[in-house]
């Protein structure tokens, strides 16, 4: 069985090595320390980081908790939009406005508690740990690119649907993160305290409008505008079809280096089509409260086609200032992936077309996609 487990020894490329000894100790509990034993070493390498996490922790509250409570943090721009979306395309050009955003990086949203100290020294220590590409889609990857912001807040507070992937046996339990829907408003406020918490710290390091990519955020709008009412939205969509073929191959790459228990491999298909399905039946109730002016959506096939023509369109629909100037930059970004090329999918079982069809219907019918 263990031949199976695809990525077993690995360490890396895990979002649990962030983790503070603290919250390690209560995640641990509330799973009842059921740890399988093919992963005990995965365990015991976050143990021992979790340490050294929180003896950094400490000093970085002595020397910060008082500049970072005074922070005010700038309305961000939320970038929402089902996972394979293309979300992580439109961050990294998005990203490329660096006189106008600043964006949360892969080190800082796996080390909230401690990148204002330990940023610079860690990122050359432990390189080594991330991979050069992202293992699903060989999209770069460094501790220096764009990074949902998801990460944070669920080291900080354990409420997040992504706890659900390292520890599947309770991912029923993890999902009810994803909208926040029904559970408690004493967890709901310390997310939402987390997060806060997390943004003020970039705000601090940067002084300039937070880029936010998290897909889980598609869910949330209403919970994000009662934090940010002036807050700008790009919701990104792309043929449910690839996304569905992008997410499988998704949970197939990347997702084995996260898992502190065996997966349920025969209920991924269903995960995928539950979890989309939760996900946009929360945007299309709650998209209404953005206000005008304030949400623009992008289509990725035509993303992929003109995307200097797509990010023009949509700073002047949310009213961005500067495209004039950025536009040789973000041109020059385009032209540096020209060698890059998508993953390629078997086609899917007509049974399971027809499956995804009606249980996505909705979507396929909004953005005008066909079924066939």
């Amino acid at each position: 069985m263990s031949a199976q487990l695809k990525n077993r020894w690995s360490v890396n490329h895990n979002y649990l090595g962030g983790i503070c000894a603290s919250e390690w100790w209560s995640l641990l509990r509330a799973n009842h320390f059921a740890v399988d034993p093919a992963y005990w070493h995965r365990a015991a390498f976050i143990t021992l980081t979790s340490l050294m996490n929180s003896a950094l922790r400490r000093n970085e509250r002595r020397r910060y908790d008082q500049a970072i409570e005074a922070v005010d943090i700038q309305p961000p721009l939320f970038i929402l939009g089902h996972w394979r979306s293309g979300t992580t395309l439109l961050h990294y050009l998005l990203a490329q406005d660096s006189e106008q955003f600043a964006f949360p990086n892969t080190y800082q949203v796996i080390n909230p508690f401690t990148f204002l100290t330990s940023e610079e020294r860690n990122t050359r220590r432990f390189a080594w740990l991330v991979p050069k590409t992202r293992p699903m889609d060989n999209m770069a990857l460094s501790f220096q690119t764009p990074q949902e912001d998801e990460f944070a807040p669920c080291l900080m507070t354990l409420r997040s649907l992504y706890l659900g992937i390292s520890f599947p046996r309770r991912e029923d339990y993890y999902a009810r993160y994803l909208t926040f829907r029904g559970v408690p408003q004493a967890e709901i406020d310390a997310w939402k305290n987390a997060l806060r918490w997390f943004l003020k710290k970039l705000t601090l390091k940067y002084n300039r409008p937070l880029l936010l990519k998290s897909p889980p955020h598609t869910a949330r709008v209403r919970l994000l505008l009662e934090m940010f009412p002036d807050a700008r939205f790009v919701h990104i969509h792309r043929n449910p079809y690839t996304v569905f073929q992008s997410f499988r191959h998704y949970f197939d790459t990347a997702l084995w280096y996260t898992y502190l228990q065996r997966p349920d491999l025969a209920g991924i298909d269903a995960g995928i089509l539950r979890r989309y399905t939760l996900l946009y039946d929360a945007f299309f109730e709650e998209r209404q409260l953005i206000p005008p002016g304030q949400l623009h959506e992008v289509c990725f096939e035509d993303l992929e086609r003109a995307p200097v023509q797509e990010i023009g369109r949509l700073y002047d629909r949310l009213g961005l200032p500067g495209f004039a100037n950025f536009k040789p930059k973000l041109q020059a970004y385009v032209d540096s992936l020209a060698g890059y090329r998508k993953n390629e999918f078997n086609e899917l079982a007509p049974s399971l077309r027809a499956q995804i069809a009606r249980a996505w219907r909705r979507s396929f019918e909004e953005w005008g996609y066909s079924t066939q």
